[in-house]
């Protein structure tokens, strides 16, 4: 199955996608409006870019303990309970007279609860799926988070100019509402992947993940070299205010462009190649910002960039291929966990960064010491996750099973097993 047409016949698929198109509305409608209230009632880059970003770094401890959920508990349950929790903070977020660290506080609760549910969805898509498309339906799914960043950010920017963010945050509150709906009318109710304790299953998972000599490549290239741009990305606000949410949208232009090339037209031995290119480009166009850009070029280059974020579509499909079945979803929970993680900490970092240089023009050169940050770790990594999948390869010998397929042996330190190819 290569095509749109095919996997959009599947009719879970769709509903599956309606959910992530609201969501990811919500998302970026409160993200936009939170920032914007957090830089006018404190000019601080620094929790600014927290308040963008930092909410995942509360889900770094609480992953710990709940992660297992994602496969304990019903799916479709799960992500209800999603669209309940995000529904709520957003409404929360509307109550006028809160300071900046009640909103902190809010926005730490929401990812507390969501670390129990955080890779259902993905886990989900991969049952919904045939194996051999799940490469473009991930990729179409973040379609809709690249489509809604575009639409989000830029409508917000608009509406910004003549409402208050609390508007912004009753938008979020709506659309919460309807994926939750959504999600109860359009999805079977399938039974938990999984039985067994949430805290101990999720802790000796994690630890099995962590410690795999094949899985934690991936994770590791996933998770640092991504958080340090999207670092760059928490300083759109003190760096162009009043245009962040066109720079923002740029680079959502840029992700959907990746993930509809790579995905849809890049074969699959061209998409493990391009890894460390993609990479690379991801880094690259910040360098140009100490040079106090026009907003024009400084969005191209945002572009530019973005379009590197399709890195991660490769980088997922081998972790699927290196995931038994009953610990997917904490598998694709621990990768977004830390991916939010890195990206948290790339926020505050850099935020900390034009913080402490003070001076005016700073928040530029703070991208671009992210972004040289960004290319060394990616530079340091290289020969670990090529060497890692040299000797996998080596040693997962495939032996034909019936139909044509292929049932793979996998070393033992390989968490799960590794599914058929």
């Amino acid at each position: 199955m290569t095509t749109y047409r095919e996997i959009f016949g599947i009719r879970e698929f769709r509903v599956l996608f309606v959910v992530r198109l609201f969501t990811m509305t919500g998302v970026v409608v409160s993200g936009l409006a939170l920032g914007t209230v957090m830089y006018h009632e404190t000019r601080s880059p620094f929790l600014t870019a927290i308040s963008l970003f930092g909410g995942p770094l509360v889900q770094l401890v609480t992953a710990r303990y709940l992660l297992a959920s994602a496969d304990l508990f019903r799916p479709r349950t799960a992500m209800i309970c999603m669209a309940v929790i995000a529904t709520s903070t957003a409404a929360l977020q509307m109550l006028p007279g809160l300071s900046w660290w009640m909103r902190f506080l809010i926005l730490a609760g929401g990812y507390v609860a969501m670390a129990a549910t955080s890779g259902t969805v993905v886990a989900l898509l991969s049952d919904i799926v045939p194996k051999d498309a799940y490469v473009l339906a991930r990729a179409t799914m973040n379609i809709t988070v690249g489509g809604m960043q575009i639409v989000g950010n830029a409508a917000g920017a608009l509406l910004l100019a003549v409402v208050s963010p609390t508007w912004l945050f009753g938008i979020a509150a709506t659309v919460s509402v309807t994926a939750g709906v959504t999600a109860r009318i359009g999805l079977f109710d399938r039974p938990p992947r999984a039985v067994g304790k949430v805290v101990e299953r999720s802790r000796r998972i994690n630890r099995e993940l962590l410690t795999s000599s094949v899985v934690r490549p991936l994770y590791l290239m996933m998770w640092v070299p991504n958080g340090l741009v999207v670092g760059c990305e928490a300083l759109f606000i003190p760096y162009s205010t009043g245009h962040a949410g066109y720079l923002l949208a740029a680079g959502a232009v840029g992700m959907l462009c990746g993930d509809i090339v790579v995905g849809r037209f890049v074969p699959e031995a061209v998409r493990d190649r391009l890894i460390l290119p993609l990479r690379v480009l991801l880094a690259v166009p910040f360098l140009a910002f100490p040079l106090s850009l026009p907003v024009p070029v400084a969005a191209t280059l945002v572009g530019v960039s973005a379009f590197g974020y399709s890195a991660s579509l490769p980088l997922q499909e081998r972790l699927v291929r290196h995931t038994r079945e009953d610990v997917r979803g904490q598998a694709f929970g621990l990768s977004g966990t830390g991916v939010m993680v890195g990206q948290a900490l790339g926020a505050l970092l850099a935020g900390g960064t034009a913080q402490l240089l003070g001076a005016a023009g700073s928040v530029g050169w703070a991208m671009a010491m992210m972004a040289v940050l960004s290319l060394l770790v990616t530079w340091l990594l290289r020969k670990g996750l090529r060497d890692r999948v040299a000797g996998s390869d080596r040693v997962d010998q495939c032996t034909v099973g019936q139909e044509g397929e292929h049932e793979v042996a996998v070393p033992a330190h390989d968490v799960g097993g590794q599914v058929s190819a």
